[in-house]
């Protein structure tokens, strides 16, 4: 695939025009990360927006106790980072590939190049970055004062938006195009692994996900997602 392809899939770029992304792609150089790097950390000096052309991204803290606690997974056409006074509030978190990636770098400098040609582009990353931050205040207020069953419906159902895939004649249903283990998904509610696998075989039963095999990708059904969520506290 060419690099204007890979442009045009970054929600940062969608919408304009083949010109503008061909002037772009000179100073959007990628690179391609292998699967379990840690591309990112508090504790790197210099600070980047990165642009995820392809792959996944995992953002986590270390909490005080040393354990990781997952705050959010990028796909194709995400970003992070910051760049100057442009930031999408992940700076203090780390970041890991995984699964091998190709990623796109951008300084303050050259970000500042791109928008001062294309100023849409900053008004885009403002809604952005507007999304992201009501998204984890959802997730915060569920964290605190959220049941597990809540917190866990939530987050397949802003899985499906992110990483979801509906097939023809599926009839609502969506495949996750992740791999996520119990501990994984039980990092990111905010609860423990024993839990999660108990809820999730009461949202098969329910008919809310689905899943062929022991490694097959989770299925979800979004709409009765949105319906159960209505009914629980």
């Amino acid at each position: 695939m060419d690099k204007i392809k890979y442009l045009s899939r970054i929600q940062l770029f969608d919408g304009l025009e083949l010109e503008q992304l061909h002037n772009i792609a000179p100073v959007t150089p990628a690179n391609t990360v292998k699967r379990k790097t840690v591309i990112a950390s508090p504790h790197m000096p210099q600070k980047r927006l990165f642009l995820i052309k392809s792959g996944k991204v995992r953002l986590y803290r270390i909490l005080k106790s040393g354990k990781e606690l997952t705050v959010d997974l990028l796909g194709d056409g995400h970003l992070f980072g910051e760049a100057g006074s442009f930031t999408t509030g992940s700076e203090s978190l780390y970041a890991e590939t995984m699964e091998d990636s190709i990623i796109c770098t951008l300084d303050k400098e050259r970000f500042e190049t791109i928008v001062k040609a294309n100023p849409e582009i900053g008004l885009k990353l403002i809604g952005i970055v507007s999304s992201r931050l009501k998204e984890v205040e959802e997730m915060l207020e569920l964290l605190a004062y959220g049941s597990v069953r809540r917190r866990l419906l939530y987050l397949l159902y802003k899985l499906s938006r992110k990483f979801g895939r509906q097939a023809e004649s599926a009839q609502g249903w969506v495949r996750l195009e992740i791999q996520l283990t119990h501990q994984e998904l039980a990092s990111m509610a905010g609860s423990i692994r024993e839990t999660v696998t108990e809820q999730l075989s009461g949202f098969v039963s329910e008919g809310l996900i689905g899943r062929t095999g022991v490694r097959s990708p989770l299925s979800v059904h979004p709409e009765r997602i949105l319906k159960a969520m209505e009914t629980c506290n």
